[in-house]
């Protein structure tokens, strides 16, 4: 089995070379040194579920790890909801096989700096007059919590651009930074995926102070593993509902804790079909 080190270590130009390894990555949503923890861990597992090499490559961004699956240097990816529909549509035949309990119906929460002077709300509409001229910091482009369903409300509710009602609009990058940049008072206001702030907040690192959650939205679909559709091709007959399987049967409570997931379950392409409508509808899918 491979060492966290080297997982995250290895180049994705590398990955094409392992004729014989089934490689997977997933988006960077959050700090680097707990994706490769969380991974390295799905790896160990998946080569005994699957009784092959199977690595782990960690890449810099939502693109890249879209990229990566279309060009086959990855064939199995943890992706949100945007970034799967993106990664489908560029490759025919692939498709969502597992996705966490939680991923059903998953939401976003709005935060801002407590000097804002934003009390929290049950109806967004309300937030108009104090969220007008504000600073405001999405996550990543690609993100479906940290940018794609935020966005929606926005426009929807608002019925303004981000640029329109914001006097500056920042990307982060992940979840776990946009927390920190609206907890320094660097961005007013934020969104970002609320598992990461439920789970910073158990760990006791956040400063509650200084940041709030100020609204969340209803749910939506998000986050699921897809894999390719060639992979019987190279793998052998019947891979894909092997991996399939391996995936729905992990129990583990520290790999699971780590996502954090209570378990995986089947999940389809259909069931992204409102993801990939909403980002069409703003104009956000590539």
């Amino acid at each position: 089995m491979m060492s966290v080190l080297a997982a995250a270590t290895l180049s994705l130009a590398a990955a094409p070379t392992l004729a014989d390894t089934f490689v997977f990555t997933a988006i960077p949503d959050q700090d680097e040194t707990k994706l490769v923890e969380r991974f390295s861990g799905v790896a160990d597992y998946l080569s005994e579920e699957l009784d092959v090499d199977v690595r782990y490559v960690p890449v810099k961004s939502y693109a890249a790890a879209v990229t990566a699956f279309r060009n086959n240097q990855v064939q199995l990816a943890w992706f949100g909801g945007l970034s799967g529909v993106q990664a489908r549509r560029l490759v025919p035949g692939s498709e969502a096989i597992a996705q966490g309990e939680e991923d059903q119906a998953f939401r976003s929460y709005f935060i801002a700096n407590t000097s804002a002077g934003i009390e929290p709300v049950d109806d967004f509409a309300s937030l108009e007059d104090q969220l007008q001229d504000k600073t405001f910091t999405f996550g990543s482009k690609g993100s479906t919590s940290g940018r794609l369903m935020p966005e929606f409300y926005l426009r929807d509710t608002f019925g303004q651009s981000p640029d329109e009602m914001f006097s500056r609009v920042g990307f982060s990058g992940n979840h776990t930074r946009t927390l920190r940049l609206v907890e320094a008072g660097t961005y007013q206001v934020g969104a970002l995926n609320f598992q990461v702030w439920e789970q910073e907040l158990a760990n006791g690192n956040v400063d509650t102070d200084a940041v709030e959650v100020i609204w969340e939205t209803p749910t939506y679909p998000d986050y699921q593993w897809t894999i390719r559709g060639d992979v019987d091709e190279r793998f052998g007959e019947g891979f894909q509902e092997k991996v399939t399987r391996a995936l729905l049967d992990l129990d583990d409570p520290e790999l699971l804790n780590n996502f954090p997931r209570s378990s995986f379950i089947p999940a389809s392409n259909s069931d992204y079909q409102a993801i990939e409508d909403t980002a069409e509808k703003i104009g956000i899918l590539d």
